[in-house]
């Protein structure tokens, strides 16, 4: 089905890319934004949905030196948030923090904790582990995966350990895996590499693959969900890598990001560079459930469980953030700096 919005906007200043739900705010369904402007100086929005769910509030706009290719929010601290930022000759990142805001809304100077400066490289992203608490970040350029510890209250952050991917890959992101604290799955232009943090060594690869985006199901271990340039979208049992279990159409585009629910089973969102977000219902097999027999006896299968197509952008749909507070709750962003949050419990099939 697809179909305009009904969710409710918000209008960013300038251009933007980036968009994360603040996980550690229990207490509101809360989105943090960063626009992309090389000549003004670019802003950092703290976004609230009202408690009727009828408003997007801003509680906190912030200005960011440099323009900003990846936002990340600390999934234990609400205040504390990671940028990779380009200055207009190089990129860098850094972890920051939100003032205290007494209902402020021409607030105080971001603080920085930390810059993340070990890299001589492009920085492509910054991992949290999105499940609780840790003292652990990932940064990711175009060569080497750094693992860093964060002291927040000593405004430190420390490399542990660093590897590189090899001059042959080129690195643009990853995911670390909800499941496993020292599983991460890296995108390189031609492959998924599989790291083990503990001997920051490549444990398996999928090949020939040119993947934008990735996300594990936060739901079923071993699940991994990718966009595609050519393929759309795949999901992926991490125990067996010969083939995806399944695969999905995509966008009429470049299929740029995609989310899998964090409460909600085989539940995915996708967006591209068609200028729409997709909401899919993909039942994928657990990793309990699949074998090697399995597999034999239902080969891939293609199949589209579009359940709505959100149409009406004007502009490329670059970010998407589930509401880990309320999961039928998403986040979209536009080029053009466009914010809107829906809810897909009118999609949802009944049971």
């Amino acid at each position: 089905m697809q179909g305009g919005s009904t969710g409710i906007g918000y209008g960013l200043k300038y251009q933007a890319r980036c968009i994360a739900d603040v996980k550690a705010d229990t207490d509101h369904t809360s989105f943090i934004a960063g626009t992309l402007c090389l000549k003004e100086e670019n802003e950092v929005h703290l976004i609230r949905l009202s408690s009727d769910g009828t408003d997007l509030v801003c509680e906190g706009l912030f200005s960011h030196p440099n323009e900003i290719w990846d936002l990340a929010s600390c999934p234990f601290d609400q205040r504390i948030f990671s940028t990779v930022f380009f200055n207009g000759e190089s990129y860098g990142a850094a972890i920051w923090q939100i003032p205290e805001l007494y209902g402020q809304l021409n607030s105080p100077q971001l603080e920085k904790i930390a810059a993340l400066d070990a890299h001589s490289g492009k920085i492509k992203s910054v991992l949290w582990w999105p499940s609780g608490r840790n003292d652990k970040l990932i940064s990711i350029d175009e060569q080497n995966l750094f693992l860093w510890s964060l002291d927040s209250s000593k405004k430190t952050a420390q490399v542990q350990s660093q590897e590189s991917a090899g001059m042959l890959h080129s690195l643009s992101g990853g995911a670390w895996d909800p499941h496993d604290v020292n599983a991460v799955a890296l995108t390189s232009e031609s492959a998924i590499q599989l790291w083990d943090l503990r001997t920051m060594k490549m444990t398996n690869s999928i090949e020939q693959v040119h993947t934008r985006n990735v996300d594990f199901d936060a739901k079923k271990s071993n699940i991994l969900v990718t966009a595609e340039d050519e393929s759309g979208i795949r999901i992926w049992d991490l125990r067996m890598l010969k083939a995806p279990i399944t695969e999905l159409p995509g966008h009429a585009h470049w299929t740029w990001t995609v989310r899998s629910n964090p409460e909600y089973d085989d539940l995915i969102l996708s967006a591209g560079t068609d200028s729409s977000v997709n909401l899919w219902l993909a039942p994928s097999q657990s990793s309990e459930e699949v074998t090697p027999e399995s597999l034999l006896e239902s080969p891939t299968k293609r199949v589209d469980p579009l359940l709505y197509s959100y149409s009406d952008y004007e502009d490329s749909v670059y970010g998407l953030a589930w509401s880990s507070r309320e999961p039928w709750v998403f986040a979209s962003l536009s080029y053009d700096g466009r914010v809107v949050v829906e809810s897909v419990k009118p999609h949802l099939p009944r049971k």
